[in-house]
């Protein structure tokens, strides 16, 4: 599913070069719930970037799907993104003024999906994470809960072949964390794809294998379920 090589990414300051991933190598079989973890300034946000093709390496390859993304062009990029990638945030990034059904449509439309197939593909998204009557709802009229439910049918109506998921329980408190994690279960129980990024122990240990990263590189690499 994806493969990396020798990944290093270093930011120049001007004054100083940050390098922020030294040399990192992982792979992710197809259907694998893999969590990283790590302190902060560890070097996994960086990592999350680079896997969910919001940058690319400074030296080394990234193969996603057997394609080679590390040097593709932001367009490029953008193609994959909207194509391959579903993504899960901490903020939701919901659109306040629109409704579940609305928000869940959006990539469809920067895809240039019909309007009739966008509404029923963001139906049936919404039904799969159990929102099926909560379509007309806007996000000021859903729980915490139930909005990361919405953003979870925004990552699936594109049909992904991975879920990128940064820090979705941070803002959730612990009845809506176990919900969105059991929905994380039964995606990869589908066969989902899903790499979960997290700094909570705990919500890390629920994914079948966590890394953790330290200092720019994978310091841990441990299969927790089988």
């Amino acid at each position: 599913m994806l493969s990396m090589a020798d990944v290093r990414k270093t930011y120049d300051t001007g004054a100083v070069q940050v390098e922020a991933l030294r040399g990192v190598s992982l792979d992710v079989d197809g259907g694998d719930f893999v969590a990283i973890t790590g302190p902060s300034g560890s070097g996994k946000s960086t990592l999350m970037h680079i896997l969910g093709c919001l940058d690319v390496p400074t030296q080394g390859t990234y193969l996603l799907g057997g394609t080679d993304v590390s040097h593709m062009s932001e367009a490029e990029l953008a193609q994959v993104r909207n194509r391959q990638i579903g993504f899960v945030f901490q903020q939701f990034n919901l659109l306040p003024s629109m409704t579940a059904l609305r928000n869940v449509e959006l990539p469809l439309v920067y895809a240039g999906v019909s309007a009739g197939e966008r509404r029923e593909r963001a139906r049936e998204a919404l039904t799969r994470v159990g929102l099926g009557d909560r379509t007309d709802h806007r996000p000021g009229e859903l729980s915490g809960g139930q909005q990361q439910r919405v953003s979870v049918a925004r990552a699936l109506v594109t049909d992904p072949t991975l879920i990128l998921a940064d820090e979705p329980t941070g803002n959730l408190d612990s009845v809506s964390t176990r919900d969105v994690l059991g929905l994380f279960h039964e995606l990869h129980d589908a066969g989902r794809t899903i790499v979960l990024i997290t700094h909570e122990p705990d919500v890390a240990r629920e994914a079948r294998r966590v890394l953790r990263i330290t200092d720019g590189l994978i310091s841990e690499d441990e299969v927790v379920r089988a």
